[in-house]
């Protein structure tokens, strides 16, 4: 019979044994620690998956108002020299995404948390703004003179170019980040934030380089053209065809401009239980679809867009005329009285007095100076 261990030995033997079976402490906290990490790589993973794949359903959304955006930033930098087109694009980019990250994104997620209803009349406002810009431009055009003056376009200094474009874009953007937040306003809070900031710094990427390549066409024209062959015909051709596009795209964003100003209303009406402008077009839009067959598609997104451009007109014109009426009127007045006090009888002005003149009529009181 075996004679087992007692007292001390049996404790040194016991201290001793081999136990397979367990696994050293270090070994299963590192092991459980990477597999923490890996569930939490899966979920970062899944979550990115998920943010990209409702910022692109977002941004397809709102692929009308980028095509509008891109057309209608180019006719600022029209009247500028060739080396100034991409520096004032460049600023324009810049203050399109401070209005998107410092106005537009804190604005609407704010308002979606804690006041939602104040979304559609705020954005019906920028809609209504952007109705007076394109029914200006259109008025200008027909009395043959520029939007804000016979001759301001060619005057204007950067900034002020700068300082009118990125107006114009804080309303555009505002409607691309509206768009976005009506397709994932069922999102948490951050993955909200998450996708609207995807969206903004995408969409004014893909804006702002189309811009870049359209104004920056006709200098690749030239280079193209100093070659030989087919490619220097080619670049004189795009050479040629540059001023045409340029007026393309500035008809264009003026009817971008009518267009979505008007469907941001008619939308909005519709949202605030207005419905008769909305069930009217959509009647309109479905009737057009129906007898249309394979076309209808298209032909009745044809009629939303008209309809929505009409709307827009008559909107801005309305707006126009109040603000010919009030503002513009009170500013004319005092630029009258003065072309006035300075005009002759004959109808001519006279030329500036010299300082020996006008230091003869000075008071006989007045001590001369030195």
């Amino acid at each position: 019979m075996a004679c087992r261990a007692q007292g001390p030995e049996r404790e040194w033997a016991s201290s001793n044994l081999v136990q397979p079976w367990k696994e050293p402490p270090l070994a299963g906290g590192l092991v459980a620690l990477l597999d923490d990490v890996a569930v939490l790589a899966r979920a970062a993973a899944a979550s990115i998956d998920d943010i990209g794949a409702a910022a692109a359903k977002a941004g397809v959304k709102a692929a009308g108002v980028v095509v509008d955006d891109a057309a209608v930033t180019p006719q600022y930098v029209r009247s500028l020299a060739a080396e100034r087109e991409l520096p004032i694009i460049k600023r324009i980019a810049m203050g399109s995404l401070r209005n998107k990250f410092f106005i537009i994104l804190p604005a609407v997620l704010l308002l979606s948390q804690f006041l939602p209803w104040l979304l559609t009349p705020i954005l019906m406002l920028g809609g209504a703004y952007l109705c007076y810009e394109g029914a200006e431009k259109v008025w200008a055009k027909i009395a043959h003179h520029g939007a804000h003056g016979a001759g301001e376009e060619k005057v204007q200094d950067e900034k002020t170019l700068v300082s009118g474009a990125v107006r114009t874009d804080l309303i555009l953007s505002a409607e691309i980040m509206v768009i976005t937040l009506n397709e994932v306003i069922d999102e948490a809070f951050w993955s909200r934030l998450a996708i609207l900031a995807v969206v903004a710094v995408v969409m004014t990427v893909l804006v702002y380089g189309a811009v870049a390549l359209i104004v920056k066409m006709d200098d690749v024209g030239l280079r193209l053209a100093q070659r030989s062959g087919a490619v220097a015909t080619f670049g004189r051709g795009l050479v040629r065809a540059m001023p045409v596009v340029l007026t393309v795209l500035t008809v264009v964003g003026t009817a971008a401009m009518l267009w979505v100003g008007g469907h941001i209303l008619l939308l909005g009406t519709n949202e605030l239980n207005l419905h008769f402008l909305y069930e009217a077009v959509h009647h309109v839009e479905v009737a057009a679809h129906d007898a249309t067959g394979v076309l209808g598609g298209l032909v009745g997104w044809l009629v939303n867009t008209v309809a929505s451009a009409i709307l827009g007109l008559i909107v801005g014109a309305l707006v126009v005329l109040v603000m010919t009426l009030t503002l513009h009127r009170r500013k004319s007045k005092p630029a009258a009285a003065t072309a006035a006090a300075t005009t002759r009888t004959d109808g001519t002005t006279p030329a500036p007095r010299s300082r020996e003149a006008q230091q003869s009529d000075a008071p006989a009181d007045r001590a001369p100076r030195g």
